[in-house]
This record gives structure tokens, C-alpha cells and sequence, in this order.
């Protein structure tokens, strides 16, 4: 049964990777907003190595909306795409200036209203800033490995998302893409996953693949 498969490979996942947390560092839900913009298609490690000074600069929505463009790109030139991501975090920050009193909105619906902010980023936000669980963050290595685990046939994020949220209790939603991309990370990587080392070489079906 798939669910019973699931649960099992939740629990493994859970053994293997007590200390799997949230990868992007913030203090502040607009940090967060900030940081997850940067991330699309980017390493953590640069990510974080940014907002390490960026956050430094840039306090309040009122900072990013209103910085110069120029500036703002400058600060965050190692980011791939960096001209387009300082124009989603600048629109973004003025939209939730004029429609949300400055403050980041709580809801995935005003959330993917904002520029540069699709279900991935919302869904982050809402369950890493405010602990609201809504769905799965789905990136890369969740994508990845949904598909060797057999846990969906699709490619798509969406349809995906809604395939691990089928299979896995609410309550494990917020830490499995944590638990995901640990194991992608540590084994079960792009190029050349380490089968004979997985933990859950007995239950995948791409074992060797």
C-alpha cells in the first residue's frame, strides 16, 4: 500500500536525519520573503552568504522598495538572474506596502499575488515564518526524489506536491522536503546517487537505476 511505503520511508528519512532544519537563514518574515526570492535556481551557501550583508543594509520593506535599483542588484550581484530578482523583491515590497500595511501577508492566496512569489516560495514562507502548513515545498531535490522513490510519476511541482500531500499526514509536511533534500544532498544526489549506502535501498524501486 502506498501510504504504508510512505510512512516508511518517513521514518527512515527521520532516523537518518534528526537534524534536518529549514536551509535559508532570517530572522524576520520579510527576510525570509527576501531570501526565497534569491533561492530559485541558487546554492543555499550563496544564498545565505548574501543576506549575511544584504540583511545588514535592508531593515524594512520601506528599504528595499525605495533603494535604487542599481544599488539593490549590486547587493546581491553573486545571485544567479540578480537584475530580475531585485525587481521581484523591490515589486514585491511595494505591493505588500500598499496592500498589506508593510507587513508580509499570511495567506498562500495574497502571497502568490506577489511578484516573484509562486506556490514553492509561499508555501515556504507561510510554514518557516508563521507556521501555517498549508502544502509541501516542492523544489529540486524534492522533485528529484519523489520520482526515484516512487512516490509520484509526475514532473510537475504542483502535481507533485499534491501526490506527497495524498500520501504523508499533514503534520509531516512541513519537515519531508528538509528530510528530502538532506538525502539528496548526502546520497541520494543529481549525478550519481549512492545506492549501495541509502538507507532505503530495500524499499526504492530505482535501486540501481
Amino acid at each position: 500500500m502506498a501510504e504504508e511505503r510512505a510512512k516508511k520511508i518517513l521514518a527512515v528519512l527521520e532516523g537518518a536525519y534528526p537534524d534536518a532544519r529549514y536551509y535559508l537563514h532570517f530572522d524576520t518574515p520579510l527576510e525570509l520573503l527576501v531570501a526565497a526570492i534569491l533561492s530559485a535556481q541558487c546554492r543555499d551557501e550563496v544564498v545565505n552568504a548574501t543576506t549575511a550583508e544584504l540583511f545588514k543594509r535592508y531593515r524594512r520593506a520601506e528599504d528595499y522598495a525605495h533603494a535604487p535599483l542599481a544599488e539593490l542588484e549590486e547587493a546581491i550581484a553573486r545571485i544567479p538572474f540578480y537584475r530580475n530578482k531585485a525587481k521581484s523583491i523591490q515589486a514585491a515590497c511595494l505591493a505588500f506596502l500598499e496592500r498589506h500595511a508593510g507587513q508580509v501577508p499570511q495567506t498562500l492566496e495574497e502571497l502568490m499575488e506577489l511578484p516573484g512569489v509562486g506556490r514553492k516560495t509561499a508555501n515556504a514562507i507561510l510554514q518557516n515564518a508563521f507556521d501555517k502548513v498549508e502544502g509541501i515545498v516542492v523544489d529540486t531535490h524534492v522533485i528529484r526524489l519523489a520520482q526515484r522513490l516512487g512516490l509520484s510519476q509526475s514532473k510537475d511541482p504542483d502535481k507533485i506536491e499534491q501526490d506527497l500531500m495524498a500520501l504523508f499526514p499533514r503534520s509531516a509536511w512541513k519537515r519531508l522536503p528538509w528530510l528530502l533534500k538532506a538525502h539528496g544532498r548526502a546520497v541520494c544526489t543529481a549525478k550519481r546517487p549512492n545506492c549501495p549506502e541509502c538507507t532505503l535501498s530495500a524499499i526504492c524501486p530505482r535501486v540501481g537505476v
